[in-house]
């Protein structure tokens, strides 16, 4: 949490910079929350840099985000490609919702289709979920195999350490922020 604390005071003021320019160029609210399924099957309600209209799912109902999604506001697009959509979520490691390196969280009505689908799926929500993860800095991120998302999700889990949590948070500053599959 005391990571997440220096990031946040470090990270605030590209974040008010952020906030202004969502205000300026979007009608409607800065942040965005939603809810996802964390640690031991708990939701919870992540926190986000909207990036996309306020009414992006009226017609559709919740969808898997694609690339050139129509949804998102010209900013929005550039936040996503650039992973500062999510500077919000250090405040959920501070709520104890989430922890900076995990298995990315899901909507609960994808946990529910996915936990039938994708073997081992239910098992990342043994550890918290996290901002980035080893699946994300391999590229397992966005509309990708999601097997192999969790088969990196497993790995991580089976594998961790303090120093593989410093190796994967090394990674997305390098080479997890900005990446094709970030849309």
């Amino acid at each position: 949490k005391l990571l997440a604390l220096l990031i946040l005071m470090l990270a605030s003021p590209p974040m008010l910079l952020i906030a202004m320019a969502i205000k300026l160029t979007s009608p409607g609210p800065v942040f965005f929350y939603q809810k996802r399924v964390g640690w031991n099957n708990r939701p919870f309600m992540m926190l986000k840099f909207r990036s996309m209209s306020v009414t992006a799912e009226a017609a559709t109902g919740p969808v898997w985000a694609k690339q050139g999604d129509e949804r998102c506001t010209r900013l929005g697009r550039f936040l996503r490609r650039t992973s500062l959509d999510e500077l919000p979520q250090f405040i959920n490691v501070l709520k104890g919702d989430m922890s900076i390196v995990g298995p990315r969280p899901e909507r609960p009505i994808f946990v529910q289709k996915f936990k039938d689908e994708v073997p081992d799926y239910m098992k990342k929500h043994m550890v918290k979920a996290g901002i980035t993860g080893w699946a994300q800095v391999n590229g397992w991120r966005g509309n990708t195999d999601l097997s192999k998302r969790i088969e990196f999700d497993m790995y991580y889990i089976e594998n961790w350490s303090f120093w593989f949590d410093l190796k994967i948070i090394f990674l997305t500053l390098f080479k997890g922020l900005a990446h094709e599959n970030a849309y």
